[in-house]
């Protein structure tokens, strides 16, 4: 696999940095009711929680122009998120790997290729990976148009399309109806890519050290700085 394939899907599955509903019914009023309540719940749900951290199974589809989503790239790992805007995601599978954050730079890091990619990296960036409400980032009701799937079932799919421009369509949280907790996130952005993050073996405050948050290159490892997207 060559090195930029693997920063592509790094960049695509580990931030969700690259980041419609066509055709659907009408929403029922008992559906935006539900869509409503829930959003609530899980916004002071997650207003709460100050660091989370899991295993996830990342899987991004790429759609070809005109067809059914095509080659399909999956990951998997431990994530750790900490409030102000602080993250990490370590890549197990199918290679080793690091997304970092410490709230201000994005370090993506390429084991084999033995190179980092930095970046800046504020807080409004969050929302192309689907992650800033694990964070206490945004208002759900406020920044999106919210719309609810599955009300009744035991896992609701909660469908955000932000009111404003943004990189990405939307972004589905799946949500445990009983807890109010996100079980999965799906960005799909401008070019109908889907990446979907699925989470386990959560964790809430468990207090992680900040220095898991900062990155220092070793010697030997060439670091590229890339421009932010415009």
């Amino acid at each position: 696999m060559s090195a930029r394939v693997r920063k592509a899907r790094r960049i695509a599955l580990g931030a969700g940095l690259l980041g419609s509903l066509v055709g659907a019914p009408p929403a029922r009023a008992q559906d935006g009711a539900c869509a409503a309540e829930l959003a609530a719940r899980v916004q002071r749900r997650y207003e709460g929680v100050r660091d989370l951290r899991g295993r996830f199974e990342q899987r991004t589809e790429r759609a070809s122009l005109g067809a059914a989503p095509s080659g399909a790239l999956e990951a998997r790992g431990e994530a750790l998120f900490a409030k102000p805007g602080k993250m990490r995601w370590v890549y197990e599978a199918p290679e080793p790997g690091l997304v970092v954050s410490d709230g201000e730079t994005l370090w993506i890091h390429d084991e084999r290729a033995r190179e980092v990619q930095r970046l800046p990296f504020g807080p409004g960036q969050l929302s192309a990976a689907g992650v800033q409400f694990l964070l206490g980032e945004g208002k759900l009701t406020e920044e999106f148009s919210v719309r609810a799937k599955a009300c009744g079932e035991p896992t609701v799919v909660l469908e955000l399309s932000p009111k404003r421009d943004a990189q990405y369509e939307r972004i589905d949280l799946h949500v445990d109806a009983a807890s109010a907790k996100v079980r999965e996130t799906t960005v799909v952005d401008l070019f109908g890519n889907r990446t979907n993050v699925r989470f386990d073996e959560l964790r809430e405050n468990t207090g992680p050290d900040p220095k898991l948050f900062r990155y220092e290159a070793a010697d030997g490892i060439r670091v590229i700085d890339v421009a932010p997207a415009p």
